[in-house]
């Protein structure tokens, strides 16, 4: 393997996370290790007529527990709250702020989804503007829309406004930016990142994604796609992923940030180093906007590369944190493009998939599971894939089975896979 260039290293100081496990890191920590699942019945819109009833929803969380005016946030997103609260977090944790001299040199990159999606004004400009025929009249819709929608409402849909806000709450005026490139939208962050701080344009980043698809656009959109639970019988039971009776994600909502910092920056300070961002890999399937690649090739290209960037070779990697997201292609295909990167070795490398337990948090999910790469490292505890029951001969590696494992952890392989065939991989490691 070749070692990597020379470069500014970049480590991890802080952690934030609000999640359907739990508000804070520990909390979803303990759950995760305890194997608890975060599923229920969804609550935040009525979802009795709908194929999945079921989603993993942030609960007994308020942006007042952030220390905000609710009052300030009235019209803000759902998504956009999680992340001020996992910000906060991660900033206090780190303890970087009275380390700042330079604003300049503190930037904010997120993988940030869509906002809140005002549904019921839109079913009455429907409404308004159909007739008996459905035929829609423009004009109807029009002079409905302007009657009923909320421009600060709309603005607050732009999947750039958490990123922004972000940064006027800690005066971040260095590089800002968010991408949404679906499910791997906040590893991407992460890893981009990384990058910047690696070539020199900001010592300090808070990076990581937000999200909540849990409304009824986002819920009608993968009902639509086939890519959702059904399972509203048993909704702890139904993320299942590579178990064979696997039959769809489970919709989760959340955010996860993290403080990325220079090494040298955060040894002068006495930082707590968390561990160390030492490999990043992105490729495209280019194939199907909503099939990845039945060979893999998106996924093997990015592991490969992030091993490579890290200066690893495949036997090195003490845990892969999956993309696991228990539909019947993704588990099928991930697993075969692990056979394939780890060669003989990938019977020996425990994998599993936390989102059996926290649903999908789509935009948020991977910088929720470097966090849980993260906490794997410091405690040298691997999460295990709850609800694994029945193997399935095609999904045949280490899951880690329904319990959490002691195990050494000193690098651990996290993979975001996104519809649009986007594929990205963190490595961390142990500092």
């Amino acid at each position: 393997m070749i070692a990597p260039r020379d470069r500014r290293r970049v480590v991890v100081t802080g952690i934030g996370v609000i999640n359907p496990l739990g508000n804070d890191v520990e909390s979803v920590w303990s759950a995760v290790k305890e194997g608890k699942s975060g599923v229920a019945y969804t609550t935040i819109f009525d979802a009795s007529k709908f194929p999945t009833k079921i989603s993993a929803e942030v609960k007994n969380w308020d942006i007042s527990d952030a220390g905000e005016n609710p009052a300030d946030w009235k019209y803000r997103g759902r998504h956009t709250k999680f992340a001020a609260g996992a910000a906060k977090q991660a900033v206090s944790d780190s303890g970087v702020m009275d380390a700042i001299k330079n604003p300049r040199r503190l930037g904010v990159y997120m993988g940030s989804g869509e906002g809140n999606q005002d549904f019921m004004s839109f079913a009455a400009m429907m409404a308004a503007a159909l007739d008996d025929e459905g035929n829609l009249d423009l004009v109807k819709f029009t002079k409905k829309g302007l009657e009923t929608l909320n421009p600060l409402m709309e603005l607050e849909q732009e999947p750039s406004m958490p990123v922004g806000h972000i940064a006027s709450m800690f005066d971040a005026q260095g590089p800002n930016s968010n991408c949404l490139t679906a499910c791997a939208a906040s590893s991407q962050a992460v890893g981009e990142a990384s990058e910047i701080i690696r070539r020199n344009e900001a010592d300090v980043m808070l990076s990581g994604g937000t999200h909540s698809m849990i409304h009824p656009f986002g819920v009608t959109g993968f009902n639509l796609l086939t890519a959702l639970s059904e399972n509203n019988d048993n909704p702890t039971k139904a993320s299942r992923p590579f178990d064979r009776l696997r039959d769809g994600f489970v919709l989760g909502e959340g955010a996860a940030m993290v403080v990325l910092e220079e090494l040298e920056h955060a040894r002068i300070r006495g930082a707590p180093i968390l561990g160390e961002i030492i490999g990043y890999g992105s490729t495209a399937d280019a194939f199907r906007i909503t099939d990845i690649h039945p060979e893999g090739r998106g996924a093997i290209g990015c592991m490969r590369m992030a091993l490579q960037d890290a200066g690893l070779n495949p036997e090195q990697i003490d845990y892969v944190n999956a993309h696991g997201t228990s539909t019947t292609v993704n588990d099928k295909v991930e697993s075969k493009a692990c056979h394939e990167v780890f060669g003989e070795h990938a019977m020996n490398v425990p994998v599993s998939s936390t989102k059996s337990m926290m649903g999908h948090l789509i935009a948020a999910a991977g910088a929720t599971e470097l966090i849980m790469c993260l906490m794997a490292i410091r405690d040298n505890v691997l999460p295990p894939t709850i609800n694994y029951e029945n193997p399935d001969p095609l999904c045949d590696l280490d899951y880690i089975p329904n319990e959490a494992r002691e195990a050494e952890c000193n690098y651990a392989l996290n993979n975001s896979f996104g519809f649009g065939g986007q594929n990205i991989t963190v490595i961390a490691s142990k500092f």
